[in-house]
């Protein structure tokens, strides 16, 4: 059996898996272009897109990723594609910046009620004809997208009624992707660190994590040990939006998710050690932490002994049954996003799984 079959297999016992998004090939990047302007059909999209998913898939095989993504090669974004053939919708939602200078805007709910357009487990549903490995399915938070209600409030549709709406809509998500065999589900909580810059007092955090407490109590304990929440500071076309809010001001909230996974940016933080130490504080119980040891914003690639160290590292704070790996943030959380080369994406995965194999075997678990 040759090393990338063998992880598969899952002889690595610490976990690694990835979070989600990886670079669209050009091609795919200009059909989102052009889909968008009308000058390609539906129908050629999708064979584009195919070819995308396909090579994607085999790439991240390739590497000897234990748990592999659809890469979100078809996702508009990682937070809006739910709202993918949706109407109701205005332009002018909530704009979030970046450090760079850019911006990302939401759409605005202009209109109810809620629902989804578009699920995530079309997506895993996708994936999973075309690869034999236990495949993630990534999820946006409600609490993302509860920022698409207007402050002003919407006529005939309280805030209430909406957060009803979006509890339904977010745990039917999940459950479609649980049912449908998911490997497991993370959901995208970036929008945590950001809340923090919003509102330093963290009355919006904690409006945040009460939201997702609402969805999470709709499943049983060993469901909630299959899904996850992720949190980084952004990560989009080599900028963040928040990567200047100190993490001790979210980790205690984050842990009080109802979930049994916790996928940690670490990689890029300045003191890791102080990072760990509030995790360790206050992980819970039996919750697993998968820390970041690769940097998708850094285009150098990491080598596998980087990755082992910070393992290793990592391995001073969290139980060493608790713990595991990722990568920082998804590699292209945006339809548009070329900042980023697919090859050295799929390089710094292969990094991290060689480097989780590597502190496997010196710290007795290979």
């Amino acid at each position: 059996m040759n090393r990338a079959n063998a992880l598969a297999e899952g002889f690595m016992s610490i976990p690694t898996e990835p979070i989600g998004s990886i670079p669209r090939p050009p091609e795919l990047i200009a059909a989102w272009a052009d889909r968008q302007a009308g000058r390609l059909s539906d129908q050629q999209f999708r064979e584009i897109a195919d070819r995308a998913l396909r090579d994607t898939l085999r790439r991240f095989e390739e590497t000897g990723s234990p748990v592999v993504t659809d890469g979100e090669q078809t996702k508009s974004s990682f937070a809006t594609y739910p709202l993918d053939g949706a109407s109701g919708l205005a332009p002018d939602g909530v704009v979030v910046p970046f450090k760079d200078g850019h911006t990302r805007q939401l759409p605005r709910l202009a209109t109810g009620p809620f629902r989804y357009a578009t699920h995530a487990s079309t997506y895993l549903t996708a994936a999973k004809r075309l690869t034999t490995r236990p495949v993630k399915q990534a999820v946006i938070s409600a609490s993302a997208l509860s920022l698409l209600y207007p402050q002003s409030g919407i006529p005939g549709y309280a805030r209430e009624a909406f957060l009803v709406d979006l509890v339904r809509e977010a745990v039917a998500d999940i459950r479609e992707c649980l049912d449908r065999g998911s490997d497991s589900v993370q959901i995208d909580f970036t929008e945590g660190r950001l809340s923090l810059k919003l509102d330093p007092g963290g009355g919006l955090l904690d409006q945040f994590v009460a939201l997702n407490n609402r969805v999470l109590d709709h499943f049983s304990p060993e469901e909630r040990r299959r899904i996850g929440v992720h949190t980084c500071p952004g990560g989009d076309r080599d900028s963040t939006h928040s990567a200047d809010v100190d993490y001790s001001s979210l980790l205690p909230a984050l842990f009080r998710l109802r979930v049994g996974r916790f996928y940690l940016q670490l990689a890029s933080e300045a003191d890791p050690k102080r990072v760990l130490g509030i995790a360790r504080k206050h992980r819970q119980g039996d919750q697993m932490v998968f820390v970041g040891v690769t940097d998708p914003i850094n285009p150098r690639v990491e080598t596998a002994e980087q990755v082992r160290d910070r393992i290793l590292l990592a391995a001073e704070y969290i139980p060493i049954a608790s713990l595991g790996t990722t990568d920082d943030c998804g590699f292209s959380p945006f339809a548009d996003d070329a900042s980023t080369s697919r090859d050295i994406a799929f390089e710094k995965i292969r990094a991290r799984v060689a480097g989780t194999e590597l502190a496997a075997r010196q710290l007795g678990r290979g």
